[in-house]
């Protein structure tokens, strides 16, 4: 199991062996294997668990018991304890999401704070197959259908490379102690029907599913890719930009292999859905004009172009503000500082998101602040292709009110900061920088 393990590490490169992991440990047997073989391969790692505070007592142990385990392996331990029914209710969630949301916005913050290179989940191959089945029977596209990836941006997968029988034999195998979940055994969850009812039958056809999963995850993924490429490259013949809005040169449209496929991806991103793209298309073939909304933008047709723009509710919300040279701070909409300084040996970039160090030399004054818009595209630090605003609040798992209250920071028409998030790769401190432009959220309005 070891051997395999650090063998899957070094095929998929998911970190080198200088590199600090941050392991997400439920106290489960994956993921207390999983710290076991960081442990047995002589990895630099520490520990993180979430209380979710769902099972009372049952999750009270859970803690203890992984706080131990850290104990054993003489490692950092970091805990965090939500009120997880709260914060769904709050944001309109289901349980599952809501505990997703609040895990990997956590572990993302201990990651960033004490400068993990990886956060480490414990998914193994049968959660790709139940994930997989998960989308397919409630509808997805192709990223849906690949299901969990071995890794994604900060987020790395090494137990991909074995099955939950096989985890759970070796643990008990070599005595590991381990927490059962007591939900697990409840039919009321998708992924559990799934789990009791429906793979062992698959597994009766193909015994092996669970690595042909992983198989065509990965073939998916690369079509995903190759789809995205070409997507990309129409969107960029298709449509133009102009005072705003989104113009989609209807000719152009019409004379692509599957004018729905790429209708639906070029305004999935402000709110429209597959049904509504079927509508749109239907009605060009009139020549009388409508017009339809989702919850933030409208699309009308224009002569010979569909034209995307914001609703009136939405441009009322959207106003810009001009941020000056000698500015220092401002109050509304968001309460920030701005302040030059010099930079020097002493000087320490800061971690926390609420601040950014930005290269001064590379901004063009006056900056403008405004919320982020559907088609914003910038480069994330660390990156090298360009990223859209959208995909970066949803890969983030922000809840819907925290996207509508995002803000951007523009040199020049290029994002400078999604404030609060992520600064863009051109403007990053270099060896050579000696001016730096720092900018402090306090708090969003």
């Amino acid at each position: 199991m070891l051997n395999d393990f650090k063998k899957f590490i070094g095929e998929e490169a998911l970190f080198k062996p200088s590199e600090k992991v941050l392991l997400a440990v439920s106290g489960g047997a994956d993921s207390v294997l999983m710290a076991e073989l960081f442990f047995r391969a002589g990895f630099k790692f520490a520990i993180a668990h979430c209380n979710f505070s769902l099972r009372g007592k049952e999750s009270d142990d859970d803690e203890v018991f992984v706080a131990a385990l850290a104990r054993k392996y003489k490692v950092v331990f970091y805990s965090e304890r939500f009120d997880t029914g709260a914060y769904a209710v709050e944001n309109k969630l289901s349980i599952q999401v809501a505990a997703r949301d609040l895990r990997y916005k956590w572990f993302d913050k201990v990651a960033k704070k004490n400068k993990f290179a990886f956060v480490a989940t414990a998914h193994h191959r049968s959660d790709v197959l139940e994930t997989m089945l998960i989308n397919f029977t409630r509808g997805t596209g192709i990223s849906g259908l690949h299901g969990i990836m071995v890794k994604k941006d900060k987020i790395i997968r090494p137990m991909l490379f074995c099955t939950r029988e096989a985890i759970e034999q070796y643990a008990k195998e070599n005595q590991l102690g381990f927490r059962y979940d007591s939900s697990n055994s409840s039919d009321k969850y998708i992924r559990n029907k799934l789990r009791m009812r429906v793979i062992p039958t698959l597994k009766e056809i193909n015994p092996g599913i669970e690595n042909t999963a992983v198989f065509v995850s990965k073939n998916l993924h690369d079509v995903e890719l190759i789809y995205n490429s070409k997507i990309e490259e129409e969107r960029a013949k298709c449509i133009s930009i102009l005072k705003g809005r989104t113009r989609i040169n209807i000719k152009k449209l019409l004379l692509l292999t599957s004018p729905r496929t790429y209708l639906y991806e070029f305004v999935r991103e402000f709110g429209f859905n597959a049904k509504q793209v079927e509508q749109v298309l239907a009605s060009l073939k009139g020549s009388e004009s409508k017009t339809f909304f989702s919850g933030t933008h409208r699309l009308t047709r224009e002569r010979e172009q569909l034209v995307v723009s914001l609703t009136a509710r939405q441009e009322e919300v959207s106003t810009e503000l001009i941020i000056k040279k000698k500015t220092t701070k401002i109050s509304k909409p968001l309460a920030l500082s701005f302040e030059f300084k010099n930079r020097t040996k002493k000087f320490v970039v800061p971690s926390a998101s609420d601040s950014v160090c930005i290269d001064a030399e590379k901004l063009i004054f006056p900056l403008t602040l405004r919320r982020w818009q559907h088609g914003d595209r910038f480069i994330p630090l660390g990156m090298q292709g360009q990223k859209k605003v959208s995909d970066l609040l949803t890969d983030s798992k922000v809840s819907l009110s925290e996207k509508e209250n995002t803000w951007v920071l523009i040199s020049a028409g290029k994002i400078v900061w999604v404030v609060g998030m992520r600064l863009d790769e051109r403007f990053k401190l270099r060896e050579r920088t000696k001016k730096i432009y720092f900018v402090k959220l306090k708090h969003k309005a």
